[in-house]
C-alpha cells in the first residue's frame, strides 16, 4: 500500500471577474499519483503545471476560494482537512519553495530545534548546520539576517531532522553550490532509504535523475506521464508520452530543441488531450477527450498513440 496516493485530483478557484460575476478555473485536472515509503518520486513539469499547487493540497493548505474534488489518502486513511492538520509538521514535513516560510522573530537554530523528536535537540541541530556548510553563529541569527542559499539549508536541515513519513521538498536546491545541493540530494536519498517516502519538486531534471526512482510528468494540471529513472536517457526512446520526450530533448546537454507553443492557461484548456495544440504526433481523436491513465511498459501515460 502507497503511504500517499492522490486519485483524480481536481482543484478549481473561483474568483469574481468584471462586476460581480465569479468565473471558475481548473488549475488541476484529475491528477493521481501514489508514493510508497522508502521511495522518492520526482515531480517535474514547467511553471504553472501543478507542482507547488499538489504540495499545498496534501497539506491542506490551499486558499478558501479552492475546490477540491478527488481523494488524497496518507497511509491507506482518506485525508479530512482535521487530519491533514494534524499530520502537518508531524508525519508530513514540507521543505517550501518560499523562503518566507521561518519566523521573522525566531532566532533560526531555536526554529529547526522544535522539529526534533531526539532528546538533545541542540546538538543534532549543530550537527545538521555543520552538515550543510552553516558556521556555528548562525544558528543565533535572525531570518533577515541569511542569504537566500543559507535560508534554503535551514528550511532542508529542518525537514532531515523531523524524521517525518512524508517530506514534501518543493523546490529545495536553488541558490545553493554545487557541493551543498549534492548534500541535500544525498540527504533526501538517505531518508527514503531509512523509510520515509519523499516527493521532490523540482526544475531540474539531472538533479532529480541522481536520487529519485521515479519521475512524474506534470502538464497544464495532470499528470502526463510516471516513469522509471532509467527511461530518461538517450534521446528517450523508452519514454512514453511526446511531451516528456520534448521535454528530454529541450535540455541544453541533450538535443536542445525547443518545444513549439506554450502551455495552455487554465481558463482556455482544451476540450482533448492537453499536450494536442503543440504535438506533432496528434491526429484528430486526439482533440476529443482527454486520455485516461494506463500502464504501459511499467509506468503510467495519458496518450492515446502510446506503445
Amino acid at each position: 500500500m502507497p503511504l500517499l496516493e492522490v486519485d483524480h485530483l481536481s482543484v478549481a478557484f473561483t474568483q469574481y471577474a468584471k462586476g460581480f460575476k465569479q468565473d471558475t478555473s481548473y488549475v488541476m485536472n484529475r491528477l493521481s499519483l501514489s508514493i510508497d515509503k522508502g521511495e522518492i518520486v520526482a515531480v517535474v513539469g514547467s511553471s504553472g503545471s501543478g507542482k507547488s499547487l499538489l504540495a499545498h493540497a496534501i497539506l491542506g493548505i490551499l486558499p478558501a476560494n479552492a475546490t477540491v474534488t478527488g481523494t488524497i489518502s496518507y497511509d491507506g486513511m482518506e485525508l479530512s482537512p482535521e487530519k491533514q492538520a494534524d499530520l502537518r509538521g508531524r508525519e508530513i514535513a514540507l521543505v517550501p519553495q518560499s523562503v518566507t516560510y521561518l519566523d521573522p522573530l525566531m532566532k533560526v537554530g531555536a526554529q529547526v530545534r522544535t522539529s526534533v523528536r531526539q532528546e538533545d535537540a541542540v546538538t543534532a541541530q549543530r550537527n545538521v548546520f555543520e552538515k550543510f556548510k552553516l558556521k556555528a553563529g548562525v544558528e543565533k541569527l535572525f531570518p533577515f539576517q541569511l542569504s537566500g542559499g543559507m535560508t534554503r539549508r535551514i528550511l532542508v536541515s529542518t525537514a532531515v531532522l523531523s524524521e517525518a513519513e512524508l517530506i514534501i521538498a518543493d523546490e529545495p536546491t536553488p541558490g545553493l553550490d554545487q557541493a551543498v545541493m549534492n548534500e541535500a540530494l544525498a540527504s533526501f536519498r538517505e531518508l527514503a532509504d531509512n523509510g520515509s517516502a519523499v516527493m521532490l519538486i523540482t526544475h531540474d531534471i539531472d538533479a532529480a535523475l541522481k536520487i529519485a526512482d521515479k519521475i512524474a510528468v506534470f502538464y497544464a494540471g495532470t499528470t502526463v506521464e510516471i516513469a522509471p529513472v532509467q527511461d530518461f536517457s538517450g534521446k528517450g526512446e523508452r519514454l512514453r508520452h511526446p511531451y516528456t520526450k520534448a521535454l528530454w530533448r529541450a535540455l541544453p546537454q541533450n538535443e536542445f530543441l525547443p518545444i513549439p507553443g506554450s502551455q495552455p492557461q487554465a481558463n482556455a484548456l482544451p476540450k482533448g488531450c492537453l499536450f494536442e495544440p503543440r504535438c506533432s504526433y496528434a491526429t484528430e481523436d486526439c482533440s476529443k477527450q482527454i486520455p485516461v491513465a494506463r500502464d504501459v511498459r511499467s509506468g503510467m501515460v495519458r496518450c492515446i498513440h502510446a506503445t
